[in-house]
């Protein structure tokens, strides 16, 4: 590749600092064996659950105090998603990148306010919109004053409950901003197609992601698990972690 590749991983949701510290100890082995710094990533809030009794996580104050922890000890940088416009200074104080979830990428406040935290503002493509329509979020957080924004593919809604990844959308959104994204795990979402949850299939998160190389991506964001079937968000499409790093080492090559 032309330049080094971009790697974000980590849990969906904060579960628990024990859950935090494994991911990030096995990314701090990764990145000294590897030359990698991949960026840590987990949601203090995942409040576009399917269902009102879904775990969401600890909430703001205490989920960036978490994130803050795993900076200091482990030298990582940290990467999160927002909702809501006032959630951005907050999260820029911890965070170096702040994520845009794919439903909110439209959101002309929440791009505003992310954009004038001075922080990379990592925008995902919404299920409904093409690569080509994401020069519109971009031109609103560059307007904002953001000094770095990326994009990040995420699949397609292909009917009800299903997800299909059209890989012409990277080249596309490579033409808007020089960094594109591959979001390996939700693009094989089946959308609240599975009893009240988001199911998916894990096993093919590797073909994704060796697909979006072949197209072009400049970065993977992986979410893993230690014990992903015992997740409590997204389980059905997480990585298990000790597969992280063969999976990192063969789209390096």
């Amino acid at each position: 590749m032309s330049q080094k590749a971009i790697f974000i991983a980590g849990p969906c949701v904060i579960e628990s600092a024990e859950l935090l510290n494994t991911v990030a100890r096995k990314l701090v082995e990764i990145n000294e064996k590897h030359g990698t710094d991949i960026i840590f990533k987990a949601s203090f809030d995942k409040a576009n659950r399917t269902s009102i009794r879904s775990f969401r996580g600890p909430g703001l104050e205490r989920g960036l105090q978490m994130l803050a922890d795993i900076k200091t000890r482990f030298g990582l940088q940290i990467l999160t998603d927002i909702h809501e416009a006032w959630q951005a200074k907050p999260v820029g104080e911890v965070c170096d990148v702040i994520q845009i979830p794919a439903f909110l990428c439209r959101q002309t406040d929440l791009l505003i306010a992310a954009a004038q935290t001075g922080r990379t503002v990592n925008i995902k493509k919404a299920q409904f919109l093409s690569g080509r329509d994401m020069h519109y979020p971009v031109e609103k957080a560059r307007d904002a004053g953001a000094k770095e924004v990326w994009l990040t593919e995420r699949g397609n809604m292909m009917g009800y409950n299903n997800l299909v990844v059209d890989f012409r959308n990277i080249p596309d959104m490579l033409d808007i901003v020089p960094t594109v994204i591959m979001d390996c795990t939700h693009s094989v979402q089946r959308p609240g197609g599975s009893d009240g949850k988001t199911g998916g299939d894990r096993r093919f998160v590797p073909q994704m992601a060796l697909a979006a190389k072949a197209f072009g991506a400049t970065g993977y964001f992986f979410e893993v698990h230690p014990t992903p079937d015992e997740g409590l968000s997204d389980a059905a499409n997480m990585l298990e972690l000790d597969k992280l790093e063969q999976l990192i080492v063969e789209l390096m090559k």
